[in-house]
């Protein structure tokens, strides 16, 4: 049985647990070491279960537990050469680290994990396609202005998609962040948007992912009723049914005990 669970997501931390059978394996670290060790305790996720973390990049909300949790369970941290390199120039990461390049994809254990190119402001940023041992496939998508050919390609085969959903375009325009970071945000190196996400959505049904998670939304410039509204929006304007074609969800800020099966 292949899972994702979302044990942080927002711009205050982000991680997911990704499993096959026995085994899985961390897709980000974005809160402090207690507070991962907790969120997995509370799914009953045993620590010896995960076989390595893999970075997206490394912007704090991404890597905050690195350097204790990795250290403190032997964990090798996988992510493109940029990112490793922008974790070690600032000290993010143990200097005894066990770091591997990930260029394109890697077997562990039963599990094949693929590097997906994302656009972000940061050293290269990166998502994850997963395919487990009873080949069902996954991706995370998040923290990118704009979905790469590599991004869509990953989607496009998989299963279950966790995708940015990250505001809604109105909500960020009048909100109270300043001139240059809503610029940020909304450039071409920024965050998906609420339309942007959902625009893609049936493309995917099409292609054969019938589980959605709208991950890594604004605390400020969005909420979970308006990103799931746009997506159902743009699938039912499609013919595609809501809970018959496809179930959706948004990744809570903290865990809530929910999952994605696929």
């Amino acid at each position: 049985m292949a899972k994702i669970v979302p044990l942080f997501s927002s711009s205050s931390g982000n991680s997911y647990y990704i499993s096959g059978n026995s085994e899985g394996i961390l897709v980000d670290a974005g809160r402090n070491c207690k507070q991962l060790e907790l969120a997995l305790m509370q799914n009953e996720i045993d620590t010896k279960t995960i076989k390595a973390i893999f970075i997206t990049h490394e912007h704090i909300d991404h890597c905050a537990a690195l350097r204790v949790f990795a250290k403190r369970y032997e964990l090798p941290i996988y992510g493109s050469k940029g990112t490793l390199d922008a974790l070690r120039k600032s000290d993010k990461v143990d200097s005894n680290a066990k770091l591997f390049v990930i260029e394109d994809e890697i077997i562990l254990g039963d599990t094949l994990i693929k590097r997906v190119t994302t656009s972000h402001d940061a050293s290269e940023s990166c998502g994850y396609h997963i395919t487990t041992a009873d080949n069902r496939r996954c991706s995370v998508v998040t923290d990118t202005g704009f979905l790469t050919a590599s991004a869509m390609s990953a989607l496009k085969n998989s299963n279950a998609v966790v995708i940015e959903s990250n505001h809604d375009v109105e909500m960020l325009k009048n909100g109270p962040y300043p001139y240059v970071l809503k610029k940020r945000v909304l450039s071409m190196t920024g965050h998906l948007s609420n339309i942007d996400c959902a625009k893609v959505l049936p493309e995917l049904v099409e292609c054969g992912a019938t589980r959605f998670m709208l991950a890594h939304l604004s605390q400020e410039n969005n909420t979970p009723r308006l990103a799931l509204d746009t997506a159902v929006s743009v699938l039912k304007s499609a013919g595609i049914k809501k809970d018959s074609d496809y179930t959706i969800m948004t990744a809570p800020v903290e865990t809530n005990g929910k999952s994605i099966v696929f």
